[in-house]
């Protein structure tokens, strides 16, 4: 594939995949949606019809089969992600692949063995490494600007499921990659990893507060829920490092989302208190150790070019700049697949640790993977 040459690609999943992914992909000048699927063939009919695309599909077979197709963006539910990943590697076509990766670490490896062999990429939607602020972060973390690390403190506490009468779905199933862990730890793993490096051993705690909600499709029928909307984490990283993390979709009034890095030279504080969107409103403060915090501006270099309404998209589109990168090097550039291994990794013990209610020793990335 050539330098310039457009990348013809299909959108599987037509929530977040409508949303973002669509508009996403056709904002960028190198992308161009030809198809979209979605199991019903008249609502994946009408979305085409209204995105002007040319293909509608509920057959991923058919979908796949198109010739002049070279990339899938896939955003369905956690649980359709391995089948769906795997054919669509199968076919040769490259993959931008949403968080969670898959229902466990053992399924992403096979997909990540899976693109290795059939020499295609796979872009992981890991989007907060693409918002300013938090690039921002990682840069005074990298000059070393709090000295050595005393301890790192998350906190995403939001409100999006607090209301018991919001609909049963599969988000309320954990054997369906439900629930507050997959839907934000899978980006919290992925950005301690990313800024502070690996993990060496972690407890953690899950509860499910919001224990049934009514199911739209029986009547309101009250159903069960099982998926966790509130997680507790300690973690010891490998350099010693301590990190708390509470995470929480349940919280009326939550403080929102946060990063605290206290270290011994000085303090950096990432924040944000929209409760409406995951992506608008993050500012960094810093601070020497004994002075004030300070907000830190946000220097032109990292900016986006364009701000939307919706805060996901517009560091969405920096993820597809990404995957059009590693299409035309030929190799899966960060984040990856690798990346997403790591995250689902976590998100297993974390189960495991609830389940045992113990300490749980993080593998190496490596060693897992070999």
């Amino acid at each position: 594939m050539s330098i310039s040459s457009t990348i013809r690609v299909a959108v599987v999943g037509t929530g977040f995949g409508q949303a973002i992914h669509i508009p996403g992909l056709v904002h960028h000048p190198r992308t161009e949606v030809i198809a979209v699927h979605n199991r019903n063939l008249e609502k994946a009919q009408a979305i085409a019809d209204s995105h002007r695309i040319p293909y509608a599909f509920n057959s991923l077979e058919k979908l796949l089969s198109l010739p002049e197709l070279d990339a899938v963006a896939l955003s369905t539910p956690p649980f359709l992600h391995y089948e769906m990943g795997q054919q669509i590697l199968q076919a040769g076509k490259h993959l931008l692949l949403e968080k969670p990766m898959a229902m466990s670490a053992q399924e992403t490896k096979a997909l990540y063995h899976l693109a290795k062999k059939k020499n295609v990429v796979v872009t992981t939607d890991f989007e907060f490494r693409y918002v300013p602020a938090w690039q921002l972060l990682s840069d005074y973390l990298q000059q070393g600007y709090v000295g050595k690390i005393r301890l790192i403190k998350i906190d995403w506490l939001v409100a999006s499921r607090a209301n018991p009468e919001r609909p049963w779905n599969w988000y309320s199933r954990r054997d369906q990659g439900g629930g507050v862990l997959g839907a934000v730890g899978s980006h919290a793993f992925d950005y301690i990893h990313w800024l502070f490096g690996p993990v060496k051993r972690l407890s953690a705690q899950l509860s499910c507060t919001i224990k049934e909600r009514p199911d739209p499709q029986e009547n309101g029928k009250l159903k069960p829920v099982d998926a966790d909307d509130t997680c507790l984490l300690l973690l010891e990283l490998a350099d010693g490092t301590p990190c708390q993390m509470s995470l929480s979709s349940v919280t009326y009034n939550g403080r929102g989302h946060w990063v605290e890095v206290y270290g011994d030279r000085g303090t950096l504080i990432l924040g944000s208190d929209n409760l409406k969107d995951y992506v608008h409103g993050f500012h960094l403060q810093a601070a020497p150790a004994g002075k004030s915090l300070t907000e830190l501006e946000i220097p032109k270099s990292l900016a986006f070019p364009q701000v939307f309404t919706d805060g996901r998209l517009a560091p969405f589109i920096r993820i597809v700049d990404r995957w059009v990168e590693s299409i035309d090097q030929g190799q899966s550039l960060v984040p990856s697949l690798y990346e997403g291994v790591y995250s689902q990794l976590l998100m297993d013990l974390t189960h495991q640790s609830n389940d045992n209610q113990c300490w749980v020793n993080v593998p190496n990335l490596d060693q897992f993977l070999a």
